[in-house]
């Protein structure tokens, strides 16, 4: 029992270890990004930065609204991976979007306009989805138009 209990315990400690190793990645691969381009941005308790260019006025976004938006994502190469077009804004309920989008989006109002820096945690993980690859850290230029 006691070999079992010191197994699980190496397991345990091992996998921790290879999740902060990749949080010590995004880490890295944030404060590279925000640095090359010269951003002021601020950080959340959970880990994804924002840019706030404009707060907005009216309300700010619950986790259960539905939010209509103007928004692009990329990776950190620039590679965009997802965006809206002009005239054909997206209208989705922000408790359906990544943990990123959840922390970040409240930040601002109705008619703000924030830049999202989403470790990948916080976002598809180690997972790949679509044209996204696993472990990637995620950029969002994102401009609330309305809390329905």
């Amino acid at each position: 029992m006691k070999k079992l209990l010191i197994y699980l315990g190496f397991l345990s400690a091992l996998f921790s270890c290879k999740k902060e190793d990749q949080a010590t990645i995004d880490e890295n691969i944030i404060k590279q990004y925000i640095s090359d381009n010269s951003l002021n941005a601020s950080r959340t308790e959970s880990g994804v930065y924002y840019v706030i260019a404009d707060t907005g006025i009216g309300v700010n976004p619950a986790i259960n609204s539905t939010v209509k938006v103007y928004y692009a994502g990329y990776l950190t190469n620039g590679n965009v991976f997802d965006n809206t077009t002009p005239g054909s804004p997206a209208t989705f309920n922000l408790g359906l979007t990544i943990q990123g989008w959840k922390d970040g989006l409240p930040k601002i109002k109705e008619g703000g306009k924030i830049k999202l820096i989403i470790p990948s945690a916080l976002g598809y993980g180690s997972q790949s989805y679509g044209s996204i690859p696993k472990n990637s850290v995620l950029v969002f230029d994102i401009e609330l138009l309305d809390v329905l």
